[in-house]
């Protein structure tokens, strides 16, 4: 009897860990953008390839930015970037870990919520609030939303004789779309 039990139990194990998750959500190519006015010239970036973990049965939500994969439209944007203001070189990523406040999984129309979590740029995190729309769309969800961050709050570096020129906040937006989690 214990015999036949523990193979049941061995068999549904397995099976449940090869079969897609209806709970965990993954995108692997989340755009992540950002935007700073800047009385001489605005400074824009866009991030293709940022990837994210949703789980609905916690509503909690995982983000990984990897710095040097922001596209510039301009090359010295780019240099400047990574080397002076965000050193990808040692900071190589940004994180943010969160939950979703009050989301509910069977509401198939869009949501707007908030968003409470970490973020963490330069191995410094702070506490954030974010308002997102969570879309369903068949099997899959949404997650757009935006943020404003300070650069001061980071340790990010504007030299003297720029500082009058750079947005001392940074539009942050994203765009999310998951699929199931495939074990």
């Amino acid at each position: 009897m214990n015999k036949t039990l523990l193979l049941i139990l061995l068999i549904f194990i397995n099976h449940s860990s090869t079969t897609p998750s209806k709970e965990e959500y993954i995108e692997r190519q989340g755009e992540v953008s950002f935007f700073s006015y800047t009385s001489v010239e605005n400074i824009q970036a866009t991030n293709n390839q940022a990837l994210s973990i949703f789980d609905i049965k916690t509503n909690e939500v995982a983000v990984r930015i990897l710095m040097r994969a922001f596209v510039f439209k301009k090359s010295l944007m780019h240099e400047h970037f990574n080397e002076s203001y965000i050193e990808s070189d040692l900071y190589p990523e940004a994180t943010f870990s969160g939950t979703i406040v009050d989301f509910d999984s069977s509401i198939t129309t869009e949501q707007t919520r908030i968003i409470k979590g970490d973020f963490t740029l330069k191995n410094i995190t702070k506490p954030v609030e974010i308002k997102a729309k969570i879309s369903k769309i068949d099997e899959d969800y949404s997650i757009d939303g935006n943020l404003e961050i300070l650069i001061e709050d980071y340790n990010i570096n504007i030299p003297a004789l720029l500082s009058p020129n750079i947005s001392k906040k940074i539009e942050v937006t994203f765009n999310f779309k998951y699929k199931p989690h495939e074990k």
